[in-house]
């Protein structure tokens, strides 16, 4: 669908798993990754044609911007940021050369703003690696432009569901919105002593977001601290943040898990909201 097309269809919202640093391109020459991978890696690319149409631009928040107040990056061509340690020297030289989305940006903060959120605009800061280690895998060709939605600092829950809330008219603006993150995020747990409790964690995680009643569903989410090993799974919440937006911006549309995958001992969900 091209820039002046008008979308025909009410685009989903996605929260996505975006791995752990550069781990879909940990081959120098282009190889597969490590087997735990391959199944987000699978998920990520078929992102795009699993959407009922392509969109015209994406709009993404990721776990790894945060802002005391909703920040949304306004830059034409951002930089990238090699916000990982540690990792081969070829992973600082990956490129995601897509375009951003500037008019998307602008009118995402005008939504914002008109719910009444104190919003701010910046260009330049460069795209960290939850946007565009997930995006070289879902848009290999770089040919989808993206705006970059900030967290704010305070990682309320209700709030950032009720900014996604604000957003939702984009998903008939020929935009798909994405949080960016991973729903088990605790790097002090590796292996067999995050098995069970990540499982735990998954399930019930699980069972709020998919809740069949949108009310009950936002609630139960936005009381996430209170399921079975939350603080295990999340001892800081911002790679959790993104999930929030999604739902808010999903509505009372149907929500439900479509990637599970277990990395490093851990139960990963991605889910999507229609």
């Amino acid at each position: 669908m091209g820039q002046g097309d008008i979308p025909s269809m009410t685009l989903p919202t996605l929260f996505v798993p975006h791995g752990g640093g550069p781990c879909f391109f940990m081959d120098p020459d282009g190889g597969p990754p490590e087997p735990m991978w391959r199944p987000m890696q699978a998920y990520l690319a078929g992102l795009i044609a699993g959407l009922p149409e392509r969109p015209r631009a994406i709009l993404l928040v990721s776990g790894h911007w945060e802002e005391d107040a909703i920040t949304v990056h306004t830059g034409e061509h951002p930089r990238l940021l090699y916000d990982y340690h540690g990792f081969p020297e070829h992973t600082y030289q990956l490129k995601w050369d897509a375009p951003g989305a500037p008019d998307v940006a602008r009118r995402a903060a005008d939504l914002l703003r008109n719910a009444g959120f104190d919003t701010r605009e910046e260009r330049e800061r460069g795209w960290d690696h939850g946007v565009f280690i997930p995006m070289k895998v879902a848009v290999p060709e770089a040919d989808i432009p993206l705006a970059q939605l900030s967290l704010r600092a305070d990682l309320d829950p209700a709030e950032h569901i009720a900014i996604g809330r604000a957003l939702a008219p984009l998903r008939n603006e020929g935009v798909l919105i994405v949080g960016s993150g991973m729903s088990f995020h605790n790097l002090r747990v590796r292996g067999p002593q995050a098995e069970v409790p990540s499982r735990e964690w998954d399930a019930a995680l699980t069972d709020a977001v998919t809740d069949p009643d949108p009310a009950r569903r936002a609630k139960r989410v936005a009381a996430w601290d209170t399921l079975p090993h939350a603080r295990f799974a999340h001892p800081r919440e911002e790679h959790l943040l993104p999930l929030m937006v999604a739902l808010g911006a999903g509505g009372d549309g149907t929500a439900v898990r479509d990637h599970a995958s277990e990395v490093l001992g851990w139960a990963v969900s991605g889910y999507r909201f229609d």
